[in-house]
């Protein structure tokens, strides 16, 4: 689990965060109907809206007998997943369907679902609302083995053009085919820089390494679609405005990432999911300037990255490495060099000499990720983060890389302990390079 000091708590985040977020982006978030406009405004992909119900009277006048394929009854202004009606298909009769739970429901059933959203009873403040009636999205093959009678979401915290977080919310019989953890869904914790599932919770406190139902292990399912994911969570953060946003996401088997609605004060069980803290990572990208559009994403992936090397070290032992090792680095093409490295586990991340960094062409505009103030001893200086490709040991690494001036050092590159997980360091191993 993660440390206590890098874990959010409630107070710190409704204090330092959601004050973050202006009025304009809290009303999109808040109505169903505002955030599809936006998203729609912005080219960001979410599902298709089939009609639109404002009054009692035109729940009455609506051609409910044209719904033949699946869709979804919900209320523009509801929360916490409350007043949404999923219908799985249609009967065989006219004027029929079926929930995800078997129930059938008719006619007269969906008509007075939507009248109680329209006088209020799922509203946030109990204030009349509207019914939005949308396409249901068609369940990735890929989840059928995991999900309980409905469809999985993906909720991306992003925060500053960032994606810090994500978990798989996967609907399973307590909580009626909703994705809804509160209801009882499960919750699992994503790897941002893979798309893979790690841990899980159950009930928002209860730890879980299989699925209930299924049985299926919680780690090790790769997402489809998971960098188009990262992607459509930056552009539906950029459509509504909000600085930090829980953006929920459903994967359509034909269409990809379709945005289902935005959270502008999404809950803390995350962490849990996770078993990580917010608060350190929110910490971590504080104050930085990204780039480019998608730069967000490849700065996430390095500096959240899981650890998937940590069964390995325990079933196989670690390889023990010196204070200075030979590494392949890879240059602008991918064509490896060798540099004699320094592994340092007093630093965090990774140095490169601004020299070698221009040799192999790594300090193009492009290539930088961001820029960052440092106090030196020749007084403060602005450096440039840009990421580096390297071979330590036999293993692949992508590390976060501050480019530096190291000529009158005696390495030109040097290796933090964030990737010095995987090996022991021993300083009485020389090696003469």
């Amino acid at each position: 689990m993660a440390q206590l000091s890098d874990l959010l708590g409630m107070n710190g985040r409704n204090i330092n965060y959601l004050r973050l977020n202006k009025r304009f982006g809290r009303e999109v978030a808040d109505s169903k109907l505002l955030t599809k406009k936006y998203l729609k405004k912005k080219k960001v992909a979410h599902p298709k809206i089939i009609g639109i119900l404002n009054t009692l009277a035109d729940v009455d006048n609506f051609d409910w007998l044209s719904l033949r394929d699946g869709f979804v009854l919900k209320p523009s202004d509801g929360w916490g997943g409350s007043g949404i009606l999923v219908i799985k298909k249609a009967g065989k009769y006219a004027g029929e369907w079926f929930l995800m739970d078997g129930k059938k429901v008719n006619v007269e059933d969906l008509k007075l679902h939507a009248s109680d959203i329209i006088e209020g009873s799922y509203s946030r403040n109990k204030t009349p609302d509207k019914v939005l009636i949308e396409e249901r999205v068609k369940i990735h093959p890929r989840f059928n083995k995991y999900a309980y009678g409905g469809t999985p979401d993906v909720r991306v915290i992003v925060y500053n053009n960032i994606p810090v977080m994500a978990m798989l919310r996967l609907p399973t019989r307590e909580s009626d085919g909703k994705a809804n953890i509160h209801q009882g869904a499960v919750a699992l914790g994503i790897d941002l820089a893979t798309g893979i599932t790690t841990y899980a919770i159950h009930g928002l406190q209860e730890s879980i390494t299989r699925i209930p139902e299924t049985n299926k292990k919680v780690n090790g399912l790769l997402l489809p679609f998971w960098n188009e994911t990262l992607k459509v969570s930056i552009d539906a953060q950029k459509a509504c405005k909000l600085a930090y946003v829980g953006v929920d996401i459903v994967l359509d088997e034909e269409k990809g990432p379709l945005v289902l609605e935005l959270n502008d004060q999404p809950g803390l069980g995350i962490q849990i999911a996770n078993r990580a803290g917010l608060l350190g990572r929110l910490k971590r990208i504080e104050g930085l300037e990204v780039k480019s559009k998608y730069k967000g994403i490849q700065i996430a992936k390095v500096l959240f990255a899981e650890d998937f090397s940590d069964k390995v070290k325990i079933e196989q032992g670690r390889k023990i490495i010196g204070i200075f090792e030979k590494i392949q680095l890879c240059d602008e093409n991918n064509k490896r060099h060798t540099v004699v490295a320094k592994m340092d586990t007093g630093a965090f991340n990774a140095s490169i000499d601004r020299s070698l960094a221009e040799e192999l062409g790594l300090l193009k505009k492009e290539n930088v990720l961001f820029e960052t103030d440092v106090e030196s001893s020749l007084g403060k200086e602005v450096r440039p983060v840009i990421e580096t490709e390297f071979w330590l040991g036999g293993r692949k690494i992508k590390a976060l890389t501050h480019v530096a001036n190291r000529s009158k050092l005696r390495s030109r590159m040097l290796v933090g302990r964030k990737y010095l997980k995987s090996f022991l360091v021993d300083p009485s191993k020389i090696k003469n390079y």
